[in-house]
């Protein structure tokens, strides 16, 4: 419906009024019905005649006989450095104690210039950032050019302000090139939005950030970024019981992002401890 309008089709209101008037084929009640469904498919409605916030609290507060309280564990991080950005994730995925998943895909690829990255509720970061994605490329339909990182980040930021307080679970990153350059910014569910040269998310990214903290430097090579993005994930899934599997490696640079590896942190641990043990 949203691309019907940009290449200036007529509108299903404008349809309904039509065939009301020539045909009289709909009744009021059915016509406010098919409005109803048409705005539906186009917006992300909530529930009608229902408390969202305070229905929230019921399900989640402490005393409460019924739960729905989940924790969260994940690895995320990305850093700019000279030649770009690199971002690199674990792939578990968990429901409290439970490992639902060994093989979740954290790094969600908007367009061609646009990554984001999965922390918190998977389908709620799935959700928000396919949803970015209509719309950047919407953006790019209307103005004959790409979005900038800064207005698709501040977009979702946003997008997801609108539904605060109604437990969405997200700590995404959202990064990019544009005319500016490369471009970092994280984003949560409460709409906050943060740029900086480094972040990690998630409940491993403690120890990820003394790994980073540790290695990172504005001028690293190509293979050194690579090398510092695996090994940070690593050991923050050697660490964090929420965090495993395998390390996917992403290269954001100006022609585009590339994926770069898939390592399983199985293979991670050997060659790090034999790396050690030739040290010693």
């Amino acid at each position: 419906m949203a691309l019907g309008s940009i290449c200036g089709l007529q509108t299903m209101t404008k349809l309904n009024s039509s065939l009301r008037e020539n045909c009289n084929l709909l009744n009021s009640q059915d016509s406010a019905f098919v409005n109803e469904a048409i705005y539906g498919s186009e917006n992300f409605v909530t529930p009608r005649d229902i408390d969202i916030l305070s229905n929230q609290k019921n399900l989640t507060d402490k005393d409460s006989n019924v739960k729905i309280h989940f924790d969260h564990g994940t690895t995320t991080l990305a850093f700019k450095f000279k030649h770009g950005v690199i971002v690199a994730v674990d792939s578990r995925a968990t429901a409290g104690p439970y490992i639902a998943s060994q093989t979740v895909k954290k790094v969600i690829e908007i367009n061609p210039y646009l990554l984001g990255t999965m922390a918190g509720g998977a389908a709620d970061c799935s959700f928000w950032e396919r949803h970015l994605a209509k719309e950047c490329r919407l953006h790019e339909l209307r103005n004959k050019e790409r979005i900038s990182v800064a207005a698709a980040s501040k977009l979702l930021a946003n997008t997801v302000y609108n539904y605060k307080g109604m437990g969405l679970s997200m700590g995404t990153m959202i990064v990019g090139w544009d005319k500016k350059g490369p471009g970092l910014y994280y984003v949560d569910s409460d709409g906050e939005r943060m740029k900086n040269n480094m972040f990690s998310v998630g409940s491993g990214s403690t120890y990820a950030y003394g790994v980073l903290d540790s290695g990172y430097k504005w001028n690293l090579s190509v293979e050194e970024a690579y090398d510092l993005g695996k090994r940070a994930i690593y050991h923050a899934t050697h660490r964090d019981a929420y965090s495993g599997g395998v390390v996917n490696l992403y290269h954001m640079k100006e022609s585009g992002w590339i994926k770069v590896s898939q390592t399983d942190v199985k293979e991670l641990h050997y060659q790090y401890q034999e790396e050690k043990s030739r040290r010693r």
